[in-house]
């Protein structure tokens, strides 16, 4: 049993454990982990909120240190921690090695933007005032995050939490306890004040909820389920706490006629395939004008075909199991829910049974749906996809947009004006160009909107806006 929660500085139990079951092996249990309770999740504001100011009074070149070599650890450790995500979350080994590398990126990101911190000096509108603007941190941070990117999503939150001064709170998700602790002990390795950077693993009914509703926090940075950030939301309104949350997507990629081919297919599969579309960025809609339609579904059909469905750590997989049970579950029923609906199953769907018990299935992919369809409207969070038939352009265009979502979006065309068009017009926050709907850079922003988003961007430069708070100073001389 891991102790896997770290308070004040130090690994505690909890007041339960629960298993870590291995997705791509349903026989291996990793470890199993202790649940946190809300008189620990008190203790670790507690602690937070004393370390706080000790770390916001650091010297820059600390902090720059402290980033830096977590950053390094990580990258030097990707092929070992990679294969312990994959391990209990069923990414490929690939996927896994580089979400932990990308981690680090965060991370001696974050730690150059701590030695580019610059302030404003201007002078009054009164004569002989000078006016000083500076940011500062905001306090104590309630990071909660999902097991679909266990390493990567906590890093792109802590990081610049810790570069701009704050405290961290941080409830990981139950499904990848094993990655959360990793990352914590290399955090704990470092010269931090006890009680800055605080894990609580639990429940989000008691875990989560004790960081929404404490006055101690400071801010809330969320992703996860549109459900649980509209409850956050209201959680924080309370109390007037500051909030930064990235919730649910439906992303189109839209295929015009005069599209390359290949490219189409190619950032179809990769979109709505990778990480067996386990991600807030796939490709769950995809938009395909009238004169190459025909021609694409096919394409995409022998593509799929090719798709090796297997076990994590095996190289020759391209999509690996589905995280657990329950997320399986979800998948065949809106497989089935698809089909009642009037769209046709081209391909794919198959819960198949491999050579060790898994959670796995085959990619599936829809024809003939309309986007009033479930299938198209809800979130699935899995390997399903399905094609929508448009008229052309405009009205391609219109479909991408008819959602409550606005994540990502992607056109695949060869028209400049086509692309520039769709560039302006796409009410998402991130749009591509020849370019699946996923993959993001680590030093610009990312976020949606819609009900895909709310409050301002994570990463990048623009992540100052929700760690600090601005100061005015006036010095009369």
């Amino acid at each position: 049993m891991q102790t896997s929660n770290y308070i004040n500085g130090k690994w505690v139990s909890g007041d339960r454990n629960i298993p870590d079951v291995n997705p791509s092996d349903t026989r291996e249990v990793i470890a199993e982990f202790s649940q946190a309770d809300e008189a620990q999740v008190e203790e670790a504001i507690s602690a937070a909120s004393a370390a706080q100011p000790i770390w916001a009074g650091s010297g820059l070149e600390q902090r720059y240190n402290v980033l830096m070599s977590i950053g390094t650890a990580l990258m030097d450790r990707s092929t070992e921690l990679g294969e312990l995500l994959c391990r209990e979350e069923g990414k490929t080994l690939p996927e896994g090695k580089g979400e932990v590398y990308r981690a680090g990126q965060f991370f001696t990101y974050y730690a150059a933007e701590v030695l580019r911190q610059m302030g404003d000096i201007c002078d009054s509108v009164r004569p002989g005032v000078e006016v000083q603007v500076a940011r500062e941190s905001v306090g104590v941070i309630g990071v909660i995050t999902p097991w679909n990117f266990p390493t990567a999503l906590p890093s792109w939150k802590i990081a610049p939490a810790i570069a701009y001064g704050n405290a961290v709170v941080w409830k990981p998700a139950n499904l990848t306890p094993a990655s959360a602790v990793a990352l914590m002990e290399i955090i704990a390795d470092q010269d931090l004040p006890g009680g800055l950077v605080n894990m609580v693993m639990g429940a989000g009914r008691s875990v989560g909820e004790a960081i929404i509703t404490s006055k101690g926090i400071h801010a809330i940075t969320f992703t996860g389920s549109l459900a649980t950030g509209r409850r956050i939301a209201e959680a924080a309104a309370v109390n007037l706490t500051k909030v930064q949350m990235e919730m649910g997507s439906k992303n189109p990629l839209v295929v015009l006629d005069d599209a390359d081919l290949d490219t189409a297919v190619s950032c179809a599969v990769n979109g709505a395939f990778g990480s067996t579309g386990q991600k807030c960025t796939a490709s769950s809609r995809i938009i395909v004008t009238k004169g190459i339609h025909d021609q694409f579904v096919e394409a995409m059909r022998k593509s799929m075909e090719k798709l090796v469905v297997g076990h994590a750590l095996d190289e020759k997989t391209n999509i690996g199991p589905v995280v657990d049970a329950g997320q399986l579950e979800q998948n065949l029923h809106y497989l089935e829910v698809g089909k009642q609906e009037g769209a046709e199953l081209v391909c794919g769907g198959e819960q198949l049974e491999l050579g060790s018990p898994g959670y796995y299935m085959n990619p599936a992919l829809f024809i003939n749906g309309n986007n009033a369809m479930q299938i198209n409207t809800d979130e699935i969070f899995g390997p399903l996809t399905c094609v929508l038939k448009a008229e052309g352009y405009e009205e391609a265009l219109a479909m991408a947009n008819d959602t409550e979502f606005g994540l990502t979006s992607s056109v695949i065309t060869r028209s400049l004006s086509k692309a520039e068009h769709f560039k302006k017009h796409s009410k998402t926050g991130c749009v591509m160009i020849n370019l699946p709907t996923s993959g993001t850079d680590y030093h610009v922003p990312f976020g949606g909107r819609k009900n895909s988003s709310y409050g301002s961007r994570e990463q990048g430069q623009y992540a100052a806006e929700f760690y600090t708070q601005v100061k005015t100073v006036y010095v009369k001389a």
